[in-house]
């Protein structure tokens, strides 16, 4: 593919003077998947920022875009280093590997055009602005896609682009209650719970991706970046929870059975509970396969019951699920969590004690699996971070680098859209980068 940040078709009435290309050097075009593929991102803190993120880690060249004015807020969110006052987030290390990050104020007109210029050849713009706010710019839908009629734009929003509720502000809170997934989560004598991360922002990052994905798919099938076709993913927060949502749907309108919080288990389907042990651990035992319950009642010395005829199945084995959820409880409390985990795992039965993350450090299938990597700071200090989801056997994803430092790539970036170094340093003067 062409260069993704070099600008062809210069407007006549531009001051910038084009630069000489430099020498061609091969590229490796199938080290990873998205090699080739540029993307501008236009977003802040979790949803947008993941889904471009993934596609960082395989390969594509993401533009980051930052306000000059402190850049992203995620970099001062949660722990910092090195330390909680004057450092930078360490969640932002991991966000923004491999990003390449360059201020614009859009609110500045050169700022604005810069982003125009990056995108009038991008393969991808993500975005996670409230609807509206990006074409207060210029820089929406309708005017990019004219500019640059292959163009894939994702846009992750709140409530959607359409819809009585679409310039309203939306977080992934917002979206995991309106989605359903706080009202069926937690105790059902206790009040709604939230899971112990952004959830509703990263499923929806991932709907993002995959609509992505498929939007460029049939661009490159009916003409490419020449004459193929892009188009618009429009990924609702509260939708992409909603999506996640089983069997709910059909549960009411068929049935009128509305799902209601239950706890650690899952009504309909018994045996599958966390249960504690005699050491003061906790265990999720999975046991709700037929041949698995089986072998589970024998491996806690209940062979009868893996016989018993109305046990056979999954609607008998819930019919009486107090009986088995208590047999299961008290077993649990009779053994160590380790002594658990070690008869259930000989007996082929699904269970894991519940992992922190120094677990997580601790442990071979961790690390066999190179699920958490070492980096460095930009002091040089070592850390650790993530390690890349999906495996691809021929052209998996990789860190390359960390979170860059606010607008560490404007310099660059803009010297290949073809400005002079004079005209750059009067725009950082005027405050348009």
């Amino acid at each position: 593919m062409n260069d993704p940040l070099r600008i062809d078709h210069v407007a006549p009435d531009t001051q910038i003077e084009p630069q000489p290309e430099a020498a061609a050097q091969p590229a490796p075009l199938f080290d990873k998947p998205l090699r080739g593929v540029s993307v501008v991102e236009l977003g802040t803190l979790i949803a947008g920022p993941f889904a471009s993120r993934i596609m960082a880690e395989f390969g594509a060249e993401v533009i980051k875009i930052e306000s000059p004015d402190g850049g992203d807020p995620l970099r001062q969110w949660r722990k910092r280093y090195p330390d909680d006052l004057t450092g930078t987030s360490l969640w932002w290390y991991v966000q923004s590997r491999n990003k390449k990050s360059v201020t614009a104020n859009l609110k500045h007109p050169e700022g604005a055009d810069i982003v125009r210029r990056l995108c009038a050849e991008a393969d991808v713009v993500i975005e996670n602005f409230r609807p509206g706010v990006l074409e207060k710019f210029g820089l929406g839908w309708e005017e990019l896609s004219a500019l640059n009629p292959s163009l894939v734009m994702l846009r992750l929003s709140g409530f959607g682009q359409s819809g009585p509720m679409a310039a309203m502000p939306g977080f992934g809170a917002i979206g995991e209650s309106m989605g359903g997934l706080r009202f069926i989560t937690g105790h059902a004598d206790r009040p709604p719970v939230k899971t112990g991360v952004s959830i509703g922002d990263s499923i929806a990052s991932l709907w993002g991706v995959c609509g992505v994905m498929m939007a460029l798919r049939h661009r490159d099938a009916t003409g490419g970046r020449v004459a193929g076709k892009g188009q618009m993913v429009d990924v609702a927060l509260y939708e992409a929870v909603f999506a996640m949502m089983e069997s709910m749907v059909p549960e009411f309108d068929v049935a009128g059975f509305v799902r209601e919080r239950a706890g650690n288990i899952m009504p309909g389907v018994t045996p599958s509970n966390t249960h504690a042990t005699r050491d003061g651990r906790y265990v999720i035992i999975g046991g709700n396969g037929d041949a698995i319950f089986k072998r589970l009642m024998r491996a806690i010395g209940r062979g009868d019951l893996a016989d018993a005829p109305d046990l056979a199945s999954n609607a008998g084995r819930d019919a009486r699920r107090d009986e088995l959820y208590g047999l299961l409880d008290a077993w649990a409390a009779q053994h160590d969590e380790a002594e658990v985990v070690r008869i259930l795992s000989a007996a082929e039965v699904p269970v894991s004690r519940i992992y922190s993350v120094a677990d997580m450090f601790a442990d071979p299938q961790f690390a066999a699996r190179q699920m958490i990597e070492t980096a460095e700071l930009p002091d040089g200090k070592p850390f650790r971070l993530p390690g890349i989801v999906p495996k691809l056997s021929a052209t998996p994803g990789s860190t390359e680098w960390i979170g860059p430092a606010l607008g560490q790539h404007t310099d660059e970036v803009l010297q290949r859209l073809g400005y002079p170094p004079q005209k750059i340093a009067e725009l950082r003067a005027f405050g348009a980068i």
